[in-house]
């Protein structure tokens, strides 16, 4: 229990992490295991995402202006994941798709440059959010605590969409039998593009949310894209339920790995997707048919 509390508010900063990586990385999955698509861009979008929050909330932050910053960054990778949907709809090699979307990432990281400058951009959270809540004695921040429950209702009102709705059903149907959902008149190309654009939208959105814990800086989106990889290689290559645990997992890697093994921290994440690729190669949670859609 003395453990616990003294190391509340690590833990909470772990599962704040793991909550925001989970949306990213549950777009990341998605795009691949529907598309079949290796978007390297999507930490990019994400980096967007952060500095959309930088142009909207660097004045001062407000209720109204953090409702329009997540609007504007989920519009903006909407827009990017259609475009990026046409560029590689005609590309079924893996290995051409990462050269493409590398080949992206690093136009978009060139342009915030030019645009933001390469220092360190912090982005203040809403000030109603801004205090600390006491749990266990410890203090912990109200933000993280919310990030936990964007993530929580991000993550059951997908759930709920791709597996209780028709639009579900239909994502569903063009994974497992991509020519049988053309042949009863669905237009799979719109579809695939509406699953790329929404991928991307959580994944400038994710960046947003995690700005003020993250920052904005050239290079997060490098770091981003890692954190979501290894998550998806975690929990197994399209699946839903694996990529939350995956964060989870890494979120607390990283946080609590930091405070207990310092000096190795920058290994630990590693080491528990060695252990779990030793243990179980298709990941924790694999789902059939991921990446079975093709082009």
């Amino acid at each position: 229990m003395e453990w616990l509390a003294a190391n509340a508010g690590t833990m909470v900063n772990g599962l704040a992490l793991g909550a925001v990586l989970f949306i990213v990385a549950i777009g990341l999955s998605l795009v691949f295991g529907t598309m079949d698509v290796l978007n390297l861009a999507h930490g990019s979008i994400a980096l967007i995402g952060a500095y959309v929050g930088v142009a909207v909330l660097g004045g001062g932050a407000s209720s109204a202006l953090s409702f329009a910053a997540v609007l504007i960054a989920a519009m903006i990778g909407l827009l990017a994941g259609v475009l990026l949907a046409v560029l590689t709809s005609s590309i079924t090699d893996h290995l051409r798709q990462a050269m493409l979307t590398l080949g992206v990432s690093m136009i978009v990281a060139d342009l915030l440059i030019m645009v933001f400058g390469a220092d360190v951009k912090s982005v203040p959270a809403p000030p109603a959010l801004s205090g600390t809540v006491e749990f266990l004695g410890a203090p912990l921040p109200t933000y993280r605590l919310v990030m936990i429950l964007v993530g929580l209702v991000i993550g059951v009102a997908l759930w709920l969409v791709l597996e209780k709705t028709k639009v579900g059903a239909i994502v569903r149907a063009t994974v497992a039998d991509r020519a049988m959902v053309e042949a009863i008149g669905v237009r799979t190309r719109l579809v695939l593009a509406a699953v790329f654009g929404g991928g991307a939208a959580l994944a400038a959105v994710g960046g947003l949310i995690a700005a003020p814990m993250l920052t904005a800086q050239p290079g997060n989106d490098n770091l981003i894209l890692l954190y979501a990889l290894v998550i998806v290689v975690i929990g197994g290559l399209g699946s839903f339920k694996g990529a939350a645990v995956g964060a989870l997992l890494v979120g607390q890697v990283q946080t609590v790995g930091v405070t207990l093994l310092s000096g190795y921290a920058s290994f630990l994440m590693f080491a528990v997707m060695a252990l779990v690729l030793l243990i179980k190669p298709a990941g924790l949670l694999p789902v059939k048919h991921a990446g079975a859609g093709g082009h």
